[in-house]
């Protein structure tokens, strides 16, 4: 489980630990049976309070992403097809509602924004990447 904290961003830890685990479930990067590493390995890796993990691995808990056995650990919770594409698309439109509001902010045209999202998208996009 690869995460990354930004201690200057502003956006508090636990929800960034939250936010950068849903990615990797909805991604198959995190699978589903999947043992996490327990709250003071991971407390301990990103340098932070035991509580900012306990915290952040509930509230996924609760969300269904992540489930308690106990005496055993924490594990990546069985997600039907529906909510795994209903979490996907949330988590997609928070992103594009921020860039929507920078573009917006900066004055860019709606067609520049399309423009430069494709671009970037086709730039990413593995499947077209192997057909150049």
């Amino acid at each position: 489980m690869l995460l990354e904290i930004d201690y200057h961003n502003g956006v508090p830890i636990y929800r960034q630990v939250i936010e950068q685990i849903r990615r990797q479930i909805m991604s198959l990067q995190l699978v589903e049976g999947q043992k996490l590493m327990s709250v003071r390995e991971l407390a301990e890796r990103l340098k932070v309070n035991p509580m900012t993990i306990s915290k952040a691995y509930s509230l996924l808990e609760m969300e269904g992403m992540l489930e308690r056995k106990r005496g055993v650990g924490l594990f990546v919770a069985e997600i039907r097809k529906d909510q795994r594409a209903k979490t996907k698309t949330a988590i997609l439109e928070e992103i594009l509602q921020k860039a929507a509001v920078t573009a917006i902010q900066m004055n860019v045209s709606e067609e520049t924004v399309q423009d430069i999202f494709e671009k970037i998208y086709k730039k990413y996009n593995s499947k077209n990447r192997s057909r150049k």
